[in-house]
């Protein structure tokens, strides 16, 4: 069990530097893109979303969980010769799902956007996002071989390289075309990303055949893998298709919402541009942690159910749970505490802030339920998931319909919560079922949010008695949110939220 605990502590905290780095320069390139482009043209990007989380959804159609799973059940069944055979069935799956899905949206992309997304702005960038599906899909497929094998490294060197170049492509778009209409713009941000894309895939591809020349042993027909990819992949395929498109039809929904409730069309765009494009990368910015740590939990879950290593199993629920409700209460505190100064500092004259406080108080629920259904993928239940996931995504869809149009933003802010909230005791409750895992509220929730409401009420008092000024925006943030990380840890000892024992688990894995 340590050693199986030590790995996945490297690993994710090899993820999770390179997920932070990616963050903390995304972040900051969304802000300058926001700034520049504004809240319109961001509007008009994130209704681009919808559609395209759907085809990228067709294109991908589960191969990612499909390969980690196979290829770790083919590992641990004791037949590594199997892995070729597998992949090889697994690319051909990749290459047919995103040639298919780019296909599709290369030509439907007018009928969608004037018909559905009701902005004929948006056809060109639709058009070339099309271009990028069948490389997604292939490295979907690489990425989950890596995963399975437990060289997570070079999912984050592609990752890291996917951003750098987005970053440096988008820049050198804006910056040398100079554009000031907002369909222009989006299909700057779209062709951007486009490069990325191609970049990172032949990056993926170099790694690939480089592990698969290195680590493929033997030769095996592997004449029962394709049926068994495709019992893994297809159920998830058809339950993330629905979902998806469940999804997209939101997306649609919420700027028509907005518009009938009495907004413009612009103002609509402005509104949801603030929360996808603006507030929603801060909340969920922090989440590099848990998203590091839920990715590397598959595989890891999969080989100890494989094992009957239930008691392993139930260890490792209790304490990503554990870990996950300390880390995220506290977060969304000093999210809730510097949502005023955060939000001026990054958006500028924007709604920006006000958003970050409302959505604050979600972020334990968003990140205890990312770390629950990554454990349940590892579980073999991830269509159990995805049918929470449609349930979820079909309410949300009902809310939308009923509530924006009279209610606007306010009606659109409640879906959010109610939907976060079914899925996650959904989840959480299911996850209880099979795996019997004992729970502690005192020390998952009530002492962590006594911490948290302690630590911010004391830094608050202590800045107002003895105000610090700096003269950066940025460093006096970063500054105010370590007094509270601080105030916060020693809290939690104090209230035995943290307890010794922890301490030393985690001393153990970093020795």
């Amino acid at each position: 069990m340590k050693s199986h605990a030590g790995q996945l502590f490297k690993n994710a905290m090899l993820l999770t530097a390179a997920s932070l780095l990616m963050r903390t320069v995304g972040v900051a390139f969304q802000v300058y893109v926001s700034n520049r482009a504004g809240a319109e043209a961001m509007g008009l990007f994130s209704l681009l979303s919808g559609v395209y989380g759907f085809a990228l959804t067709l294109a991908t159609s589960g191969i990612h969980l499909g390969v980690t799973r196979l290829v770790v059940d083919t590992v641990s069944e004791g037949h590594p010769a199997r892995v070729r055979a597998a992949m090889r069935r697994a690319t051909v799956y990749a290459l047919f799902f995103g040639v298919l899905a780019a296909s599709l949206l290369l030509i439907l992309a007018e009928p969608i956007g004037t018909l559905w997304l009701k902005d004929a702005r948006t056809v060109p960038s639709l058009r070339l996002l099309s271009v990028t599906l069948p490389l997604i899909a292939l490295s979907s497929a690489w990425s989950g071989y890596f995963t399975a094998v437990r060289r997570p490294y070079k999912n984050a060197c592609v990752q890291v390289f996917e951003q750098g170049v987005k970053i440096a492509a988008t820049m050198y778009l804006l910056t040398a075309l100079f554009a000031t209409d907002e369909k222009t713009v989006c299909c700057l941000l779209v062709l951007g990303g486009a490069v990325a894309e191609i970049c990172s895939f032949l990056l993926d591809l170099v790694l690939y055949l480089l592990d698969r020349k290195r680590h493929f042993v033997g030769r095996d027909r592997g004449g029962a893998q394709t049926r068994k990819l495709l019992s893994i992949t297809l159920p998830i395929a058809l339950t993330t298709y629905v979902r998806s498109g469940l999804l997209t039809l939101q997306h649609i929904l919420i700027p028509e919402g907005l518009r009938n409730s009495g907004s413009s069309h612009a103002a609509a765009l402005i509104a949801y541009g603030s929360i996808q494009s603006m507030a929603l990368p801060v909340i969920l910015y922090p989440a590099a942690l848990i998203s590091s740590f839920a990715g590397l939990l598959v595989p890891e879950l999969a080989e100890a159910e494989i094992q009957n290593g239930r008691r392993h199993i139930r260890y490792m629920i209790s304490r990503v749970w554990s870990l996950s409700a300390l880390f995220s209460i506290g977060v969304a505190g000093i999210l809730i505490c510097f949502s005023g100064e955060i939000g001026e500092a990054l958006y500028p004259d924007t709604d920006a802030a006000r958003y970050i406080r409302l959505l604050a108080p979600l972020i334990p629920i968003m990140y205890v339920d990312t770390a629950t259904d990554a454990m349940m993928k590892g579980l073999g239940e991830q269509v159990y998931s995805m049918k929470i996931n449609i349930a979820d995504a079909l309410i949300s869809v009902i809310l939308v319909y009923l509530l924006v149009p009279r209610y606007g933003i306010g009606g659109y802010l409640f879906t959010i919560y109610f939907s976060e909230l079914f899925n996650t005791v959904f989840s959480i409750t299911h996850l209880l079922s099979i795996s019997q895992t004992p729970v502690c509220l005192a020390k998952w929730v009530y002492k962590p949010l006594l911490a948290v409401v302690g630590a911010t009420s004391a830094v608050r008092l202590l800045l107002f008695v003895l105000p610090i000024h700096v003269s950066s925006a940025a460093l006096s943030i970063t500054l105010h949110c370590a007094m509270v990380l601080v105030l916060y840890l020693l809290f939690l000892r104090l209230t035995g939220a943290l307890e010794r024992e922890d301490v030393c688990w985690i001393r153990g894995l970093i020795r």
